[in-house]
């Protein structure tokens, strides 16, 4: 296998009540399916850290950048537009037309299959509980134990890294906190509660 370095974020904020004010595509057009002001501002920062080249070796740019099909699903849930949003400017940053939206929620298998046959660096957006029951059981990844079990739904600032040395079969796994907006957390996944957000 050639070395291959994935990073997988959650979508950004998303409307939530009053408290969040209401989803807004791209053009300012209210949607319940897209992203608020707040979610908005953290695509920016995601943008400003991984397509600036100031992230380091930790956050690295990525040569492709995937995320959930925002118009149809394979999973009987309704469609979202937040992680095809959530990485629109990112892709464009990086000197991509736009996200890979080649794979649905519900076809995380297919979308493992082909991010293992890649090389380089990988970015995903995607769906929070997806990505904890659909993707990661899929990885093969030598620190295993280490991986989050759930992820809580007031959680949006965590970096999923995995690393697979050049004719490597596993990944090592690295959990990372940028602490990019205000109210951030440096701490594990592991370490929230459970809800049902």
């Amino acid at each position: 296998m050639n070395a291959l370095t994935l990073l997988i974020i959650r979508h950004a904020e998303k409307p939530d009540g009053d408290a969040t004010g209401p989803g807004l595509t791209h053009e300012g057009k209210p949607d319940s399916k897209s992203l608020v002001i707040f979610g908005w501002e953290r695509a920016g920062a995601w943008t400003a850290l991984f397509g600036s080249g100031l992230g380091g070796t930790d956050y690295p740019t990525p040569q492709a950048v995937y995320a959930a099909d925002p118009d149809s699903t394979e999973d009987g849930s309704d469609p979202s537009r937040r992680p095809y949003e959530t990485v629109l400017d990112l892709a464009a940053r990086v000197g991509l037309d736009k996200p890979n939206t080649s794979f649905a929620k519900g076809q995380e298998a297919a979308l493992v299959e082909t991010l293992l046959s890649l090389s380089g660096t990988v970015l995903v957006a995607w769906e929070h509980k997806a990505i904890i029951s659909d993707i990661l059981p899929r990885l093969p990844v030598s620190n295993e134990s280490q991986l989050p079990t759930h992820w809580s739904g007031k959680r949006f600032d965590v970096v999923l890294r995995f690393d697979r040395a050049d004719g490597g079969a596993e990944f090592t796994f690295g959990e990372l906190y940028p602490c990019l907006m205000p109210g951030d957390s440096d701490k594990p996944l592991k370490s929230d509660p459970m809800d049902g957000g």
